[in-house]
């Protein structure tokens, strides 16, 4: 079975899709010693494929991991400020893993974590309609009838972001506890979303991502889901 090789190498683990496009467009992927350039060339597998000179890992079966990230580290491999990150704090038995989507340096919660880059990417579409839902402390005079202009969507800085549900959970003097469930889940929406409503967030927790719960993961800690959950979870709608 041939496959592009952009997502061998997403499949593989070692990034995502993307990712994997702008390293061959950077000439950094050889197939049998030749480098390429095109991120369309189809590949079986059995060839010798390095980046940047290193073989590829091996395929492996699909695996996915919940993660509680706690709020103080980055989502990313390598951050350019040498801040902690979520990859520098897990265990170095796990395999290499990619984040399905971000949570940026303040906000905690569920992280999902697998080792195929591919399935990161289609996770993350929001077409798959999978809504992410968190718990939201926020700063500031809330109403009830405030968040009714979020449900369709609004534009905040020329940028559109989707459907959101917001209710208020509880409330004490001008601190109060959200929650809020979307489908996007684009760069820092909620923060820049509820300050377009005069709101500061001061705590974020995702708390569900698609059928994943955090339920009773401790900050820090890590879980695979079985491999029958996940198949019955995600074998209908996505290639394991």
């Amino acid at each position: 079975m041939t496959m592009r090789i952009a997502k061998f190498m997403a499949r593989s683990g070692v990034c995502s899709r993307r990712e994997a496009e702008e390293l061959i467009k950077q000439q950094r992927v050889s197939i049998n010693g030749e480098i390429i350039a095109n991120p369309a060339v189809n590949v079986e597998g059995n060839e010798k494929i390095l980046l940047d000179g290193e073989k590829l890992p091996a395929v492996e079966d699909t695996r996915l991991w919940l993660y509680h990230k706690p709020a103080g580290l980055v989502t990313t491999h390598k951050d350019e400020k040498n801040r902690p990150t979520v990859f520098d704090n897990l265990p170095k038995s796990l395999p290499r893993v990619i984040s399905v989507g971000r949570l940026d340096l303040n906000s905690e919660g569920l992280l999902l974590l697998t080792n195929n880059g591919e399935l990161s990417r289609k996770l993350e579409l929001p077409q798959n309609g999978w809504s992410r839902r968190y718990k939201v402390r926020v700063f500031g005079n809330v109403t009830p009838d405030m968040f009714d202009k979020l449900k369709k969507g609004v534009t905040v800085d020329g940028i559109e972001y989707g459907a959101i549900k917001a209710e208020i959970e509880s409330k004490q003097g001008a601190n109060s506890w959200l929650s809020v469930t979307l489908c996007e889940g684009k760069n820092r929406e909620i923060r820049k979303v509820m300050k377009h409503l005069g709101l500061e967030v001061s705590r974020l927790i995702r708390l569900s991502y698609g059928p994943f719960q955090l339920g009773n993961l401790k900050k820090g800690e890590l879980r695979e889901v079985p491999q029958k959950v996940l198949r019955e979870q995600l074998g209908s709608k996505f290639e394991l």
